[in-house]
């Protein structure tokens, strides 16, 4: 169910300028119907403007007429047709700068191990750019010679569901963490406590 907008300003309108009673206000408001009260007598928020529902498009003047004239009748939110605001994806997740010097270890193990995966999915797995997979693929980055192909699990870069999702909806074949590990010490605490 929609909310008033406002519902204080709200309430304060439709008690100055209605005859519904306090309950009908209260259940449309989300309200106390004490709080309804207290703001009819003054004795809360004296300095709230109030807000038009109607101008606004919370309700229509037909719907105010209807529950005026039947106290146990209900306002009912207007309908309204305009189109929904579209919903902002997440963006680009942060990744500490600590682990931002881990992100070519990892590319270089999804290219030695998953050479079925797109370019585009390996920079959303990693969170990285076209560019530096092409510079850790043709060994022209600037730190190669210290770049080692490490699990990007392990360096903490995406999840194994992540990773899993990606490598099947390319084709290949999975590659588990456990695979990739000699001992339980090389793990971070946080996934060592899963062994």
């Amino acid at each position: 169910m929609a909310h008033p907008l406002m519902p204080k300003a709200t309430a304060v309108w439709l008690i100055d300028n209605t005859a519904l009673t306090f309950e009908q206000i209260a259940d449309f408001c989300e309200l106390h119907v004490l709080e309804i009260q207290a703001i009819a007598d003054g004795e809360v928020n004296g300095g709230i403007q109030g807000f038009d529902p109607i101008l606004n498009g919370q309700i229509t003047r037909e719907e105010l007429e209807r529950c005026q004239k039947d106290s146990s009748a209900r306002l009912e939110m207007a309908t309204n047709n305009l189109p929904k605001p579209a919903s902002k994806t997440k963006g680009p997740r942060y990744i500490p700068v600590a682990k931002r010097g881990d992100k070519p270890d990892a590319i270089a193990w999804l290219l030695k191990h998953h050479h079925e995966l797109k370019d585009v999915q390996i920079a959303r797995l990693i969170g990285t750019t076209k560019d530096t997979i092409n510079k850790v693929r043709d060994r022209s980055h600037w730190n190669s010679p210290q770049i080692q192909a490490r699990h990007p699990v392990i360096l903490g870069l995406c999840s194994q569901k992540d990773l899993d999702a990606a490598v099947e909806k390319s084709g290949g074949t999975q590659v588990a963490v456990e695979a990739q590990i000699q001992s339980v010490d090389e793990l971070p605490d946080r996934i060592r406590t899963n062994f």
